[in-house]
């Protein structure tokens, strides 16, 4: 969740940012960094070495391309996606991307069970191939589109419903062996 909006105090910080007052980025990084560090998180697989590096190499793009920021969304949101994509981009680097094979995950046949606790859902996400995890957070977590998620990952919108729905099934598997 991104902490909310107030646009003139978000408005004196872009000023002050854009004017290089290091305070200024100093406040706008303190402002964001919980919410986006756990959004990174989510997408890298609960490795915080590799969520850290990516909210860094976000906050330096983000400082770098302010200028180019044209308030057609809040500034969370821009800085989000920011954020998303040099999380995949650090995904990509470790080369822990993933594709889908059919063969490796058959479709699992689920029964819930009333103890599954949001720790074990969180468990689950962070194992998952990092191709499904990364789909599956955006969509599912973030509330990104499929077409988004392809632009992002630069994949078709086809192959983002496809891997949602490994992802969910794959998901339903892990559960379903937690919990028999």
């Amino acid at each position: 969740m991104l902490p909310p909006s107030d646009t003139s105090e978000e408005q004196l910080l872009l000023t002050g940012c854009l004017a290089q007052d290091r305070q200024a980025q100093y406040r706008l990084y303190q402002r964001y960094k919980t919410a986006m560090f756990s959004c990174a998180l989510r997408i890298v697989g609960n490795d915080h070495d590799l969520a850290q590096d990516a909210l860094q190499e976000a906050f330096v793009d983000v400082f770098r391309q302010l200028a180019s920021f044209r308030q057609q969304s809040t500034l969370g949101a821009w800085i989000k996606t920011i954020v998303v994509r040099r999380a995949l981009a650090t995904l990509r680097r470790e080369q822990r991307m993933e594709v889908y094979d059919p063969e490796r995950h058959p479709e699992p046949v689920v029964a819930w069970h009333d103890q599954l606790t949001g720790e074990a859902l969180e468990k689950a996400i962070g194992e998952l191939p990092a191709g499904y995890r990364a789909v599956f957070c955006l969509i599912e977590v973030e509330g990104y589109l499929h077409r988004e998620v392809a632009e992002m990952l630069g994949i078709s919108e086809g192959t983002s419903k496809s891997q949602l729905f490994h992802a969910k099934r794959l998901l339903q598997l892990k559960l379903h062996h937690l919990y028999l």
